[in-house]
């Protein structure tokens, strides 16, 4: 990936799962590096965004559902939040601060993990973590149940017509062509070009049903893009806004 969120990695087998956790803890320290630049599309874009729809999280726990080195949700805790814990397949973890656990802990197995039993949350995120579960509508039912009164899960993916671009790109087809195909589409990301992840395709119908099947509703979604500044900033990261769309957020809430 060269220049937007973090990536989703198609999982299937145990043996898989294995080879996948051992590459994003080899990507781990890359991705926050890349995350940290100035021009990063997530600094830029990303965060903002999600940071706005989660509002006022003062007195509120959150769940980072793949947190990374767990900076996002060290935010959240100086913002007010309280109880909150990040999980995430690498311990490549910073120094937590009060009212903060982080975990090392694999997201297609929330229930499995101790440190999260008996718990409820206000806020649940996924924050281009979900492609990493094995069984998705799984993870989503595990993550349902810990929800607590009026709360909800934050969810982003990147936009799946961005991989479909790449893909007609590479194979000469056509954007439908693509879009629709279930091929896994292998690729050397943009941290560390000496690691190739494998993802699988998805549609946005794909997203809808999963979150349906979950028992979880969407109360409202958002594409967001550069604001004026940063596009006379970094026009080439504009370009790559115009070329691959970016990232979908998701906000959901359970079904009565």
């Amino acid at each position: 990936m060269t220049a937007g969120g973090a990536e989703d990695l198609g999982i299937s087998t145990d043996s898989e799962v294995r080879d996948q956790a051992l590459a994003w803890s080899r990507l781990a320290s890359d991705y926050e590096r890349a995350r940290a630049r100035e021009d990063s599309l997530d600094r830029l874009t990303e965060w903002p965004a999600q940071r706005r729809l989660l509002g006022d999280v003062t007195s509120k726990s959150v769940l980072d559902v793949g947190c990374g080195n767990g900076g996002k949700l060290i935010e959240l805790v100086e913002d007010g939040a309280l109880n909150c814990v990040g999980l995430d397949i690498s311990d490549n973890f910073l120094t937590p601060t009060a009212g903060l656990s982080l975990v090392k802990g694999d997201l297609s197995e929330l229930g499995s993990v101790s440190e999260l039993a008996g718990r409820t949350f206000d806020r649940i995120l996924f924050l281009q973590s979900f492609g990493y579960s094995t069984d998705p509508v799984r993870t989503l039912r595990s993550a349902r149940k810990m929800l607590a009164k009026d709360g909800f899960i934050l969810l982003s993916r990147t936009q799946p017509i961005r991989y479909a671009v790449e893909r007609a790109e590479k194979n000469g087809t056509s954007l439908g062509e693509e879009y629709f195909s279930s091929a896994d589409y292998s690729y050397s990301n943009g941290w560390n070009d000496q690691i190739t992840l494998s993802k699988r395709p998805y549609t946005i119908s794909d997203l809808l049903n999963e979150f349906s099947a979950a028992g979880l509703w969407l109360e409202s979604a958002a594409e967001p893009q550069l604001p004026e500044d940063a596009r006379q900033r970094y026009p080439h990261k504009q370009a790559w806004m115009n070329r691959y769309l970016g990232i979908l957020i998701f906000k959901l809430r359970p079904l009565p």
